[in-house]
This record gives C-alpha cells, sequence and structure tokens, in this order.
C-alpha cells in the first residue's frame, strides 16, 4: 500500500505503529489484529549502532511486511544518502532519515525524488526546527522527535509542544506532514494529537502486553477526538 503526504493530511491524525516493540515470534499474528483496528502504516526503525546505540533491521524486514499497510521507515543511519534506495526496493511508502545523520539533506532528498515514497525528515531534540527552512520544496513529511532516539523508556520531552508549533508555521501552506515520534502513551496521544499533527509514531503503548487491538483502538479514537474538538493547544502532562 503506497500513500501521499495529502491522503496523510486529510486522514490525520493517524498512527503509525512501531513494530520492534512487538512480538516478532509473533508479528504475523500481531500486525493481522491491526487489520481490525483501522491502523494502516508500520513503523519501522532502523539503527545502525553508529547513529543509535542500537542495531536493528533492514530492508529484508522492510520487504517482508505485509504490503496491505504503508512501510514507514525511519533510518536512524549514518550517511543514508546510499541506503535509502535499498528501502525504496523493499517497499518503503515513507523515507524518513535524520538531518543530523548527513551533511547533504538536500541531495538524500534529492535522491528520493520520483521515487514514490514520502520523503521526510527527522529532528532529534536538540536540533533547531529551523534546519528544515532551506529544504521545503523537497520535503514531505517532518518527523520531530519527542525523545533522544535509540534509547527505550523515555518520558515525551514538554518542549516538543512549541517544537511542532514552530513546525506547523514553517509548512503552513505546503503539503507537509507533520509528525510525532516517541513518549506517546494511551494517556497523552489525545494531547498530542491537540496539537495538530498529521501523524504520531507509537509502539510500546500499542504492544504493552496487553492488547494491541485493545491499545490500538483506544489510542485513534482519542487522537481523533482531539483534533476534531481541540484548537491545538495539547498539554503534554511529564511523565505520561
Amino acid at each position: 500500500m503506497q500513500t501521499t503526504a495529502r491522503a496523510l493530511i486529510d486522514r490525520g491524525p493517524g498512527l503509525s505503529v512501531g513494530i520492534l516493540t512487538a512480538d516478532l515470534l509473533r508479528l504475523g499474528e500481531d500486525l493481522e489484529a491491526l487489520d481490525e483496528t483501522g491502523i494502516e502504516l508500520v513503523h519501522v526503525d532502523v539503527m545502525d549502532g553508529v547513529f543509535c546505540p542500537m542495531t536493528t533491521v533492514g530492508p529484508p524486514i522492510v520487504r517482508a511486511l505485509p504490503d496491505r499497510f504503508v512501510k514507514d521507515v525511519h533510518l536512524m543511519v549514518v550517511d543514508p544518502v546510499d541506503k535509502v534506495q535499498a528501502y525504496v526496493e523493499a517497499g518503503a511508502g515513507i523515507v524518513t532519515f535524520h538531518a543530523e545523520a548527513t551533511r547533504h539533506p538536500h541531495r538524500v532528498l534529492q535522491s528520493l525524488a520520483g521515487s514514490g515514497v514520502v520523503r521526510g525528515l527527522a529532528l532529534t531534540p536538540g536540533t533547531p526546527v529551523s534546519v528544515i527552512e532551506p529544504l521545503l520544496d523537497e520535503l514531505e513529511l517532518v518527523l520531530v522527535l519527542a525523545v533522544n532516539p535509540g534509547w527505550s523508556g523515555q518520558t515525551f520531552i514538554p518542549a516538543t509542544e512549541e517544537r511542532v508549533a514552530v513546525v506547523r508555521s514553517l509548512v503552513e501552506g505546503r503539503e507537509i506532514v507533520v509528525a510525532v515520534d516517541g513518549g506517546v502513551t494511551r494517556a497523552n496521544v489525545e494531547s498530542v494529537a491537540s496539537l495538530g499533527v498529521d501523524l504520531i509514531v507509537t509502539g510500546s503503548a500499542v504492544y504493552d502486553g496487553a492488547s494491541p487491538v485493545e491499545n490500538a483502538r483506544a489510542m485513534l479514537e482519542s487522537a481523533g477526538r482531539a483534533r476534531r474538538g481541540s484548537p491545538l493547544a495539547g498539554v503534554i502532562k511529564e511523565g505520561e
């Protein structure tokens, strides 16, 4: 399944569910269960052990995921320009790389032009959001990280609220998806959605050992309620 930035904006706020927090030995069953919930995107965190302390998965796992989902690939790897094409060939619908991982983000975005994927740029909490300004004509998604990449168990950084607001002002009038990743739980997803984001990445909050279906449905409902009923300013409670 492919998608476009326009479709993600129109359907938002959507959830992209991280597969690496699922039970990988039962991943097929867990993904089938998500079919019942309306989840359309699965998020794949690709870490190389250099940009992040962990090493995770690569193109073969992306290729093996069911094509009925949009494969949302988040590259936390150094020098992504020579690596992105492998993920396009593996069926990625979204390819996001980090501004901090390359000296030439414009070149990486150009290398993805015409591939049919949504081209995304991710920003860690310590990176000024202004770095997206020279790239706006090439971008289709901005992923604002609400935690530092590569460490599990972190809580949502409160300053993310203001960072999202700045990103939204910079992309106003353009078909650019605003997404948030990290520290999103059942307790705070409504507040995150009320920031006016189009896409929310979550993993452990869905696959927390209880019911992924129940968790996903509850989070979708909360996100939808926030976007319909709130202007923008959600208050993210620390520790949620």
